[in-house]
């Protein structure tokens, strides 16, 4: 992150194309060069500390502390540290997942603060090694206003949320009308107050480094919140679309691990078939006033429905039949898994070589044999981008339930003028009959 070079005594910028002095101006140039001079005397004062810094200069992290259980521990002491590895991560990835069908069990919204969780977790162990890199510096605030930041993006992105899920039950709420009236404002507010908070907090010879962790902050919360901000859009246009996404970079973490690339892709298009067999996975989520609950229950879409393809010829020579029952889900769950193989790595590359230029093995050392949350959710990251972008663009269409809940807060006189035109326009379509008038 930091590229940092010494001054040496290489020439300067300005050294390198000052111009030489004509005559008559021997007085003049002495003053402008003594002026040049005490200017970048007060620069190299300012900066000196920071620009001799290189590479290697940049403070070690300490390694994280083994976390390990003492029973497995025990358990496994006769083992070498290779096949302990093995099992210590074969038996948290068990827990781990077990722990996850519980969730999914619980409802949508269980997993909603699941994701937040996690969300609120991989930031922590981004910025504690800004800190643990930093901290000699001692710089004001540091930790102080990067949570700050963070609750104001998450107080701007949960809010947008409330506005267009939660309408009805905002309606009923006045304090709740209020915040979600003047949201933007509010949120807009809020972050400039930390913005003056962090020019007020600027130290003389530290500027430069203090910028550095500001960006340092912003760049974190793109990576983290936004994201995690997308995964629950997409858990709300249905749970299938959480989880055979995460199952997606799940199944290919494993399988690399394990077996290799091969066994990735099979049993994903099969699971996305029994999937879509079930309401509870494949119906948007939607918060019902009347039982004051999220629900999941729909008419399932033609997505969901089982449709008869006919095979283009080729096709018909290998597996000897000229049609073929799918789901059209599988189809996308085909461009869903190839992105988690092929792209959703990548992912992981830029972690590794996040945490390579700060000489650290892991994030943090939450997970024994793992490593930190964001050691295992780099790749789901990527992922929830792609698939929140390929909703919007071949999936979603026009939501019955959302336009409904944005004409229930509407003024009265709206609603009427809205209801006519609507009449009016089914009338010339010809599905209602014209009124005739006594």
């Amino acid at each position: 992150m930091l590229e940092l070079r010494h001054r040496g005594s290489c020439p300067g910028p300005r050294e390198a194309v000052s111009p030489p002095h004509r005559e008559g101006e021997a007085a003049g140039g002495d003053h402008e060069t003594e002026s040049t001079s005490d200017k970048e005397t007060d620069i190299d004062d300012r900066y000196g500390d920071l620009d001799s810094r290189t590479d290697s200069d940049i403070p070690e992290i300490p390694p994280s502390s083994d976390r390990t259980p003492e029973i497995l521990k025990k358990a496994l002491s006769g083992l070498s540290s290779r096949w302990k590895n093995w099992w210590i991560r074969g038996i948290l990835t068990l827990t781990m997942i077990s722990l996850f069908f519980l969730i999914i069990y619980m409802g949508s919204f269980m997993l909603m603060l699941l994701v937040l969780g996690i969300q609120v977790k991989c930031f922590h162990e981004i910025i504690t090694i800004g800190y643990r890199v930093y901290h000699s510096y001692d710089l004001p605030w540091f930790r102080t206003l990067s949570w700050y930041f963070l609750l104001c993006v998450n107080y701007f992105f949960y809010g947008e949320t409330v506005a267009d899920y939660f309408a009805t039950f905002v309606q009923r709420e006045e304090q709740l009308q209020f915040l979600i009236r003047y949201h933007r404002f509010i949120s807009f507010a809020l972050y400039l107050a930390g913005f003056c908070m962090f020019v007020l907090s600027l130290v003389k010879k530290h500027y430069r480094l203090q910028f550095y962790m500001f960006a340092w902050t912003h760049v974190t919360l793109l990576i983290t919140v936004t994201q995690s901000h997308l995964v629950i859009q997409n858990l709300f246009e249905g749970m299938i679309w959480f989880l055979v996404p995460i199952s997606s970079v799940i199944c290919n973490d494993i399988t690399a691990y394990l077996f290799g690339f091969f066994f990735g892709r099979t049993p994903l298009i099969k699971a996305a078939y029994v999937l879509s067999k079930y309401q509870y996975f494949v119906c948007p989520v939607e918060y019902r006033s009347d039982v004051n609950s999220f629900v999941t229950e729909c008419e399932p879409s033609e997505l969901f429905q089982l449709q008869t393809y006919s095979l283009p010829p080729f096709l018909k020579a290998v597996l000897r039949q000229e049609r073929v029952s799918l789901y059209p889900f599988q189809i996308h769950s085909i461009a869903l898994s190839t992105f988690a193989s092929l792209i959703g790595p990548f992912g992981g590359f830029f972690a590794s070589g996040f945490k390579r230029a700060f000489k650290i093995k892991d994030f943090a050392n939450t997970i024994p044999g793992h490593g930190g949350i964001m050691d295992r959710f780099d790749c789901q990251y990527l992922m929830a981008t792609f698939v929140h972008v390929y909703i919007t663009s071949f999936i979603r269409g026009p939501n019955p339930s959302k336009v409904l809940q944005q004409l229930l807060v509407l003024q009265p006189e709206q609603q009427l003028n809205i209801y006519k035109t609507l009449k009016t326009h089914l009338i010339e379509k010809g599905i209602l009959q014209p009124t005739l008038k006594v």
